[in-house]
């Protein structure tokens, strides 16, 4: 009996770690009694009009665009963020999105998304080649807004931009931009039927980034209504 024993022990010394420890299942079930917290921002002027999210080296890089507080990084999942917008014209952000191909490469589109009696405007799009680091205007500068980007993964010079237009008065700014040089020039590829209807939305397929979903949006405020 006891030399059964000893031989057991023995066998089970021998085991590996990895076979003596269970592994541990992570599911729905896991994470069930966790609640949702809001990790800022507290003031109704912070409102969060975008974010832009990659897994990178086993962490969460994130990028969030305030809709009149600059854009904002977190290289830790979330935990803490620092601003890396402060040092541009405007504060006012309505679009972030990070190069498939290169995540060191974000574009911000200026001019909150939401079209409200209180809305900022902006002055164009970004980019930044340093994670964040410095900034330049590529252009857009008459937009006043831009609410979506979307980077074509296979070539990151490749860029479309959805701007809805300006709020108060018609513009032929409004429509779907495109470049295929990193910003240094854009056209308009897309545009609505008249000069309030504007670009609110793009779109890659994922499978094929050759095609390309884009919404249209006819609207108009005034200081008594909104169409």
């Amino acid at each position: 009996m006891k030399s059964s024993i000893l031989t057991a022990a023995v066998l089970l010394a021998a085991l590996p770690a990895a076979a003596q420890t269970p592994v541990a299942r992570f599911d729905a079930g896991t994470v069930s009694g966790l609640g949702v917290r809001n990790i800022g921002s507290a003031r109704m002027s912070g409102r969060i009009a975008a974010v832009a999210a990659r897994n990178l080296d086993g962490k969460t890089l994130v990028y969030v665009g305030a809709a009149s507080g600059g854009v904002w990084k977190s290289e830790d999942n979330g935990t803490t963020f620092k601003p890396v917008f402060d040092r541009e014209s405007v504060q006012s952000i309505g679009a972030v999105a990070i190069d498939p191909g290169n995540p060191k490469t974000v574009w911000v589109g200026t001019g909150e998304s939401w079209v409200r009696n209180s809305v900022s405007i902006g002055d164009g799009i970004y980019k930044s080649t340093d994670g964040g680091e410095t900034w330049s205007n590529m252009g857009l500068k008459a937009s006043e807004r831009i609410t979506r980007i979307a980077v074509d993964p296979r070539n990151g010079d490749v860029v479309w931009a959805a701007v809805p237009g300006s709020l108060w008065s018609d513009s032929a700014e409004r429509g779907l931009y495109k470049t295929s040089d990193g910003g240094r020039s854009w056209k308009l590829v897309l545009k609505g039927g008249n000069l309030s209807t504007g670009c609110s939305s793009v779109a890659l397929d994922p499978g094929n980034p050759d095609v390309v979903y884009a919404a249209l949006w006819d609207f108009r405020r005034q200081g008594w209504t909104f169409r």
